[in-house]
């Protein structure tokens, strides 16, 4: 039961991701060139009332996902994410008042069936939430260390594909140790009460990592068009946070002959991203 409802919190936090993408979107193309990676992005955003309202739906999603991370692991909830992409395509469409093309339906099924071949196939569980000293600090040093080399590899380069993937890479990667901070967090929540929560470094440390994210998605949307930045984006954090779930927390997914089965899911997803990237480029009118 606890399995189900976290998957139920993790669709739910998709949703609301979904949404808050779209308007974030619709926010960052008003950005002019020049405010790009600076502190006058954040200004001019704070006036955008659409980039006000996607954070406002952002933070429920938040509270939806550390739900669903106390229910159940890393390696079952942050995978379930990936129905941000087709969820916020029917949302941009049904925003700009569109109906959804035939490639769009054709990816969002493909999405949907590889999820489920792939969830079933690995069969998910947590191993536990006790994480030693060591390995936090390696965690971040390695998360930490790829997000800057992404992001000063980005922050030079003119608008264009290049800068629109490696800012949306630094960014997967932000929000893939969000989550991972976020499930040490709300277990101690769990476990030891409000108290101990406000007294945990990693509850500052998730909220820093996705304010930083958050910033890093920011520059990805405004950089380069979404048939490059979303699918690093979505495949990007399923693919760390699972890796993170694994490596942190030892998480465990099926081995041996189910590795076949989950390989045609992650197919069928990663097939499934890629076809409603180019759709929600082309709904956008975007080069």
């Amino acid at each position: 039961m606890a399995a189900v409802l976290s998957a139920l919190f993790a669709l739910l936090a998709a949703v609301g991701n979904a949404t808050g993408t779209v308007l974030q979107r619709l926010a960052a193309r008003t950005v002019p060139a020049g405010d790009a990676f600076s502190p006058r992005l954040v200004r001019h955003l704070v006036r955008n009332p659409a980039w006000l309202g996607g954070i406002a739906v952002v933070v429920g999603a938040a509270a939806c996902q550390a739900l669903a991370l106390v229910l159940g692991s890393l390696v079952l909830v942050q995978p379930i994410l990936v129905t941000e992409l087709p969820l916020a395509l029917v949302i941009a469409c049904a925003l700009a008042r569109r109906r959804l093309p035939a490639a769009g339906w054709a990816g969002s099924l493909s999405v949907a069936v590889g999820l489920g071949l792939a969830l079933a196939a690995a069969a998910p569980s947590g191993a536990g939430t006790e994480v030693s000293s060591a390995t936090w600090v390696v965690t971040l040093l390695a998360t930490v260390g790829a997000i800057t080399l992404c992001a000063a590899a980005a922050a030079p380069r003119p608008r264009g594909k290049a800068r629109a993937a490696l800012f949306s890479a630094a960014s997967a990667i932000g929000y893939a140790l969000t989550a991972t901070l976020m499930k040490s967090a709300t277990d101690t929540f769990d476990r030891h009460g409000p108290g101990a929560f406000f007294a945990s470094w990693q509850t500052y440390g998730f909220v820093a990592a996705g304010a930083c994210a958050l910033f890093l998605l920011a520059n990805a949307l405004e950089s380069g068009p979404l048939v490059v930045s979303q699918p690093v984006l979505t495949l990007g954090e399923a693919l760390v946070s699972l890796a993170l779930g694994i490596v942190v927390y030892g998480d465990r997914v099926r081995t041996g002959w189910w590795l076949i089965p989950e390989a045609i899911g992650a197919v069928l997803v990663t097939w499934g991203v890629l076809v409603l990237s180019r759709v929600r480029m082309e709904d956008e009118g975007e080069e």
